[in-house]
């Protein structure tokens, strides 16, 4: 995840320590709040929760996270306060992960107000 293109690994402003956060290199601010994890705060639109969990928090549009959690890859985050926050699943296998990197991608595309491309919008399957 850290390896995508125009992010940077930081520690979470609204998870524990171990939770490492997914900032934007090219972007400080939320265009909106519902685009991040901590509004109001540097955008965190990601953050990924320690090295035994392996679930993640995210942002997506409202409709997307009502899709993934109708599939069974999403629950609404516990805190959300927009529809947009969610908790994915942590992958058990390389197509998983592929899948979860394809929502990691959509949440960034998200912050950013831009389309997701590449394997965004792929369809996980529980």
């Amino acid at each position: 995840m850290y390896a995508l293109d125009g992010v940077v690994e930081g520690t979470s402003q609204v998870s524990p320590a171990s939770s490492r956060a997914v900032f934007l290199v090219d972007q400080r601010d939320e265009r909106a709040p519902e685009t991040s994890l901590a509004p109001g705060e540097r955008l965190e639109p990601v953050h990924l929760h320690g090295v035994d969990d392996t679930s993640l928090h995210l942002t997506l549009p409202a409709e997307r996270a009502a899709e993934l959690i109708s599939l069974g890859w999403a629950e609404e985050h516990q805190y959300a306060d927009f529809g947009t926050e969610v908790m994915i699943y942590g992958p058990r296998d390389a197509a998983e992960l592929e899948l979860v990197l394809g929502v990691v991608t959509e949440s960034l595309a998200f912050a950013r107000g831009t389309r997701a491309g590449g394997e965004a919008g792929a369809q996980p399957r529980p």
